[in-house]
């Protein structure tokens, strides 16, 4: 049995009998066009869960010789391509998962080792008429050619693993990079050699041992930006024939954007998590908990150059703005900030806004993420802020009024963003960040329209029959009651109309009393509710 080399279509037939499969092969008719050219050479790096490794194992089912793919593939996108015929079943493809020889109990140079000595035997099994004078891979593989006139494709799953894996193993890593461009860099046997992995190149190549590989990542998807996650359109299509919740699934799962062509965006979601969500019926977190998440809690742990600042407004649903010319910079000039922003960019924790340059939390599901944790670290700055904000929010709903005025005078007191209040609108930035882990449950609203008026915070539930709504008003030197009244008196329920919502609704009024300030002491703050149903 081959170890690499023309495995067949077997992988891919187990997609194609999945119960949710959604056709991604137009991604082969961007690779036939790449055959034998210079363009031949590509690199693609996702996050864990978009497709990467099914995408892999439909380019070798496609590719492959000795096996008949056209059952899987005529009813398929490719099917009706020009090139379609031309390059189907038609090559040695050699099928690599990195991570299965080189990982966290297998260092760089013993995967290596083995990578080459299967090579050898595969090479060796399937062209027992061939003499080789030497049994190394390269060689066997120009002489192969060489007799033979057939090319090979290259397909290398998880090709970062050694970097991922064997971090401190800098001396396997130049091996490792010497041995891929050995095995690539102007070799006439490649018609294709298509890598992925969730870095790129350019984070661990800093030479040219490699510099012939085009790279499509999350900062710079190019071409093949719609076969890695799920487009909005097959979303809603997978909705509409399963009876799910496009707008749940929205909520949960899009935001990562990508430029498609002028006036129009392309939304992309991670296929794995709506995949689970309809299969489950149910909405809930299903990012993957692998390296990158240990990357994540040390990366907000450093909290280098600012990185908790930036956290702090990403959570209040902000957008943070970059300096492009300074973000797409190599790693080795850029301010620290910069490369962590845009290495969560490129595990999937940021998304990249080209159009505006600048970051933001994607989805509802990667805010969870952040929160858990940023919640579980400690005695860490960033960690007390959501930690007082999730009991923050626990008060609010079981209508405590005295405890939540204590807990909002410690915010004020501990983690505001300023201690001086001058009105309404220096205290409603307070409650923004008070609440700012409320983000995890409620979609909200600053001075939303709302009634006669506006409303200065609304919170609408991203689950209604998990929480109830709520409208949230603020008075500085006036009194709870007050604020309590002005929602009635303006009719701010009006704004639920849009939602269709019919129940419950919590209205909270809080009051900043700053008469003991002009004494040298702390304001005081007093709470009201009042459940009203519409």
């Amino acid at each position: 049995m081959s170890n690499y080399l023309n495995l067949g279509n077997e992988k891919f037939q187990i997609s194609l009998n999945s119960e949710i499969y959604v056709d991604k092969s137009g991604l082969i008719e961007y690779t036939n066009k790449s055959i034998s050219t210079r363009q031949r050479f590509i690199c693609v790096s996702r996050p864990r869960r978009f497709g990467k490794s099914m995408a892999a194992e439909m380019l070798e089912a496609y590719y492959c010789r000795g096996c008949d793919s056209h059952a899987q593939f005529d009813g398929l996108q490719i099917s009706n391509a020009q090139t379609y015929e031309t390059h189907i079943n038609k090559y040695n493809v050699v099928y690599i998962n990195v991570v299965k020889f080189i990982n966290k109990t297998v260092d760089t140079k013993s995967g290596i080792e083995t990578i080459k000595e299967n090579l050898v035997d595969d090479f060796k099994t399937a062209y027992p008429d061939i003499t080789f004078r030497k049994e190394e891979p390269i060689s066997m593989l120009e002489k192969i050619y060489g007799e033979k006139k057939i090319k090979f494709v290259f397909l290398i799953d998880e090709w970062d693993s050694p970097f991922r894996e064997q971090k401190a193993d800098t001396d396997g890593h130049d091996d490792y990079l010497v041995f891929l461009r050995s095995l690539f860099k102007d070799q006439e046997y490649v018609a294709l050699a298509y890598m992925t992995g969730i870095h790129g190149i350019k984070k661990f190549c800093t030479n040219s041992s490699l510099n012939m590989f085009q790279e499509f990542s999350m900062e710079f998807p190019g071409p093949v930006k719609q076969y890695f996650g799920f487009t909005d359109g097959e979303v809603k299509a997978l909705c509409a024939e399963r009876g799910f919740s496009y707008d749940g699934i929205r909520d949960w799962y899009d935001g990562y954007i990508f430029e498609n062509k002028p006036g129009e965006d392309l939304h992309m979601y991670n296929s794995n998590s709506v995949v689970s969500a309809i299969l489950d019926n149910q909405l809930m977190s299903y990012w993957p908990r692998t390296e990158s998440f240990e990357d994540l809690k040390q990366y907000i742990r450093l909290n280098s150059d600012g990185l908790h600042d930036v956290l702090t407004k990403l959570l209040c649903g902000d957008t943070y703005q970059i300096q492009e010319e300074i973000f797409f910079e190599d790693d080795t000039t850029q301010r620290y900030l910069n490369k962590i922003l845009k290495q969560l960019v490129n595990l999937g924790y940021l998304a990249y806004d080209r159009g505006k340059s600048s970051v933001y939390i994607p989805n509802l599901e990667i805010k969870r993420e952040f929160i858990e944790v940023i919640s579980g670290m400690g005695d860490d700055p960033l960690s007390m802020l959501v930690s007082l904000s999730l009991e923050i929010i626990d008060t609010t709903l079981n209508k405590d009024g005295e405890k939540l005025a204590n807990l909002i005078a410690k915010f004020h007191e501990t983690c505001a963003p300023t201690r001086t209040f001058n009105d309404e609108a220096t205290l409603a930035d307070v409650m923004r960040f008070a609440y700012i882990a409320a983000q995890s449950e409620y979609r909200i609203e600053s001075e939303a329209q709302a009634g006669k008026g506006y409303a200065d915070l609304i919170f609408m539930p991203y689950d209604v029959g998990r929480n109830p709504p709520m409208v949230t008003e603020l008075k500085y030197n006036k009194t709870a009651d007050e604020a309590i009244g002005k929602i009635g008196d303006r009719h701010y329920v009006k704004h639920f109309d849009k939602f269709s919502y019919k129940g419950d609704i919590l209205f909270v009024g809080i009051n900043y009393d700053s008469g003991k300030e002009k004494d040298g002491s702390d304001g005081t703050y007093t709470v009201r509710f009042e459940t009203v149903k519409i």
